[in-house]
């Protein structure tokens, strides 16, 4: 498994509250979030939902979840800590991308995970949004 982040300046801007130019605030002051999360797998299936926050919305099933997630880790996926769930160890290779804005602070993230099982357990329910739900 790896992580790739592109533009290290975003991350680290991300830690450091980031320095973009302010965009559209809501009620707690956060610059509005944009955020498209997708994924794909090598046996060819794919799937991708847009999520916003601050306000919540978009297409995303669990966006609220999602959002205080996001929050909880400041908007860096990597700390996210991983659910306490069983994945069976068959290699299904999936790639999990967002890309987008959160708070003001433009995000590329993309990792690989070994199936799809493994890539919900590391993201919680910012990955939950095929149709099949919870499951996986």
């Amino acid at each position: 498994m790896f992580t790739t982040i592109v533009g290290l300046a975003a991350s680290a801007a991300l830690v450091a509250g980031g320095a973009a130019a302010p965009g559209p605030r809501d009620h707690a002051g956060y610059a509005s979030s944009n955020l498209t999360l997708s994924y794909r797998a090598d046996a060819g299936f794919a799937a991708a939902v847009k999520l916003k926050c601050d306000p919540v919305g978009g297409g995303h099933p669990h966006a609220d979840l999602a959002c205080a997630e996001l929050a909880e880790v400041g908007g860096e996926v990597d700390r996210i800590v991983p659910a306490k769930k069983m994945c069976i160890l068959i290699y299904a290779p999936v790639v999990a991308e967002i890309a987008g804005d959160w708070r003001g602070t433009t995000v590329t993230w993309s990792h690989k995970f070994g199936n799809i099982c493994e890539m919900r357990r590391a993201t919680a329910d910012l990955f939950d949004f095929q149709a099949g739900g919870r499951n996986g």
